[in-house]
């Protein structure tokens, strides 16, 4: 038996039940049948934002969570104060050197947006605004500001915004940087833009009505109208197009997601028929990267599924027997990116779930310069350098408590200099903390790397509250990095998790393979593997483990919850794409017909059987679940926002237990939430309010 400690303030932690009745979603059966089977749906009708009964649906929904979340107010202040305090609010990236100009943009204190500036030939010249997006933003509850593009001479810049915080959805318009006014015509649902070297014929590309990028558009800025001159019809491509770092060619790419194509015409010809590169083949992907003596070629098919690089000459390179080699499959190392130099190839690798990167001749002949890392556990990206002729390029590093810097790389001399490190106002000393890398079993025997940060002097005795995070979907992998946020929980003794599972490409594209399609659920048990590590080293107990994913994470979240909800005391899911049935079978949602080659063709058996087994909304039943908190946004493209509000409706009705479960709706932005700075940090406060509430830490 333990003495109590008559010091310590015992926390009661509130159930479902010491709050008045949440919300209940009226039950609307609607009955589907697939291969024999059925589903029934009571909370279908909830998709429809139309229908006022949805809307009041969702407002009861948040005025619930707001009064649970009531006695978090001051946490929730004291944590935004706390992530304010470790950003520098006034702050200016470090400008890139583009044809003549020196680019850079700031934040400023109280500001939520960036304004985006340049300076001619040297950093002592006036400044030009070219985009002050505070102003852009005035009077709208949201605002994403998506970049620009300057055309050849520096006088115009087309550029992409919406005000309804959807990430699919975007206008285009051209602005004339001498007088500050927008010019010629605009597009809604723009996605890509290049500007041909005439100044005045732009390529764009436009989306569908499921916001697929399925066509690529000529018009010139004063001309009437826009001429096709690219359709993708086969509805798992999307397409793009793109300028090259040479000026000599603009480029069509097509790609799904696991085959690619491109097409090419001559800058200065932007009246020429698109050329294709080389013909489409199943499960190839290529992409082009120009130099101006040839052209660099990376290839993946499924005998190189990490990818190799070719070089091939500007003519007659569809005679793949004109291709050269330049750099060789590895199976144990993914080129992850490329960039060109005239003398140099720089190529970011990845290798044992770590980055390097490497500057090759262009030539082929020579010495290889690698740049090495020292740390266990980081993350380096490859920034590369806007010219051409440069000698230098840049690149990123962090790691979990390591801020993020910014180097400057010399390739002949082999010497790396520092230009920017993230600035933390409140202080803050790396070696206080402590990183690991840790390497959990899965089900199968394949071991599951994962990177953990807390405070030094910690003890593994399981009393610790942990969070544990992860995607583990389209091959993107779950790097580390350093974050500002993340740190008003490691402080109060939080032991923070980062997993990285298959269905990312962390261990190479094998990685990715292992963890898609018929191999889905390898994502899940690799999570909970990793999960149960923490658990069984006692870096926390279940009653302390939260777990945290967004999107396609959030699938991982549903999925986990739904098969091991005694392994969890707090969930978090943020936009979390729940409910896969409905969704895949419905080929009029945004991004559905794509995701075929991710996820399954649902109007298959065998992949309609197995994405059953797992989808998280048809896979809760009557037992106990963790406390959960789901978010989502009303105007969300890419997740739908009935998605994560059917989800709560159904836990509520079927789940066991007295635990909370919260909907957090954004009822004036999308899939990335609040799109403010400053409101993002509040969402983030929220969020970990939250979890700290649940494992008794008020202040």
């Amino acid at each position: 038996m333990t003495a109590c400690n008559p010091s310590k303030k015992e926390t009661v932690m509130l159930k479902q039940s010491d709050f008045p009745a949440p919300p209940v979603a009226e039950v609307i059966p609607d009955t589907f049948s697939n291969f024999g089977q059925t589903r029934i749906d009571n909370y279908y009708w909830l998709k429809d934002k139309n229908n006022p009964k949805v809307i009041d649906y969702l407002k009861a929904e948040n005025a619930y969570t707001d009064t649970v979340m009531a006695s978090t107010k001051a946490l929730q202040q004291t944590i935004y104060d706390e992530i304010i305090g470790r950003i520098k609010e006034d702050d200016e990236s470090y400008p890139s050197f583009s044809d003549g100009y020196y680019y850079y943009s700031r934040t400023e204190k109280g500001k939520q947006y960036r304004t985006y500036c340049r300076r001619k030939g040297t950093l002592d010249a006036p400044e030009e605004i070219i985009f002050d997006v505070n102003k852009m933003a005035e009077g709208k509850p949201a605002y994403i500001f998506r970049g620009y593009s300057i055309s050849p001479d520096n006088s115009k810049a087309a550029y992409f915004y919406n005000e309804t915080g959807s990430y699919a959805e975007f206008i285009m318009k051209v602005k004339d940087l001498a007088s500050g006014k927008d010019v010629g015509f605009t597009v809604n649902g723009a996605t890509s833009v290049a500007w041909a070297n005439d100044n005045k014929t732009l390529f764009y590309g436009i989306v569908d009505n499921t916001l697929r990028s399925y066509r690529i558009l000529r018009q010139v800025l004063d001309g009437s109208r826009a001429d096709l001159v690219y359709e993708e019809t086969d509805a798992r491509f999307s397409t793009y197009v793109s300028g090259s770092k040479t000026k000599q060619y603009i480029f069509i790419s097509s790609a799904s997601s696991t085959t690619a194509d491109e097409r090419y015409i001559p800058a200065d010809k932007p009246l020429e028929q698109f050329k294709v590169f080389l013909p489409r083949v199943q499960d190839v992907e290529y992409s082009v990267y120009p130099h101006k003596g040839k052209f660099f070629v990376r290839y993946k098919d499924k005998e190189n599924l990490n990818g190799k690089i070719y070089e091939t000459p500007l003519t007659s390179h569809e005679d793949r027997n004109t291709w050269k080699e330049f750099l060789a499959h590895d199976k144990n190392v993914r080129i992850e990116g490329i960039d060109i130099l005239r003398d140099y190839v720089t190529i970011e690798l990845r290798r044992n779930g770590l980055s390097e990167i490497i500057a090759k001749p262009a030539s082929g002949i020579g010495e290889i310069k690698t740049i090495a890392f020292p740390e266990p556990v980081y993350s380096a990206g490859l920034n590369g350098n806007p010219e051409y002729d440069a000698t230098t390029f840049r690149y990123s590093y962090t790691s979990l408590n390591r801020p993020g810097t910014l180097y400057e790389y010399n390739i002949a001399t082999g010497e790396a200099v520092k230009l920017k490190e993230q600035e933390i106002p409140s202080g803050f000393n790396p070696d206080d903390y402590v990183v690991e890398r840790l390497w959990a079993t899965a089900p199968d025997g394949v071991k599951v790397p994962m990177a953990i940060v807390y405070k030094k002097g910690l003890k593994k005795d399981g009393t610790n509250p942990a969070l544990i995070y992860s995607y583990g979907s389209y091959g993107s992998s779950s790097d580390v990095s350093f974050s500002a946020s993340l740190y008003s929980l490691i402080d109060r003794g939080f032991v923070y998790a980062l997993a990285q599972i298959r269905g990312g490409s962390d261990l190479g594209e094998q990685w990715y393979e292992e963890g898609k399609l018929l191999h889905k659920k390898n994502t899940f048990t690799d999570f909970i593997a990793c999960s149960e590590l923490l658990v069984n080293e006692k870096y926390t107990s279940t009653n302390k483990l939260a777990a945290m994913g967004g999107s396609a994470g959030g699938l991982l979240m549903g999925a986990v919850t739904n098969m091991r909800p005694d392994l969890y005391q707090t969930i978090v899911a943020q936009v979390p794409f729940i409910d896969v049935i409905n969704t895949m079978l419905d080929d009029t949602l945004p991004l559905t017909t794509g995701e075929y080659e991710e996820w399954g063709n649902p109007y298959e058996e065998e992949y309609y059987n197995y994405m059953l087994s797992y989808s998280p909304y048809d896979n809760i039943k009557a037992q106990n679940y963790p406390n959960m908190l789901i978010t989502g946004g009303i105007n969300d493209s890419q997740v739908l926002f009935h998605e994560p509000t059917k989800y709560v409706a159904k836990l509520r009705a079927l789940k066991t237990d007295d635990n909370l479960v919260l909907l957090h709706m954004n009822m004036d932005s999308g899939h990335g939430g609040a799109t403010g700075r400053y409101d993002g940090i509040k969402d983030t406060a929220f969020e970990f309010a939250f979890i700290l509430n649940r494992v008794g830490i008020e202040k």
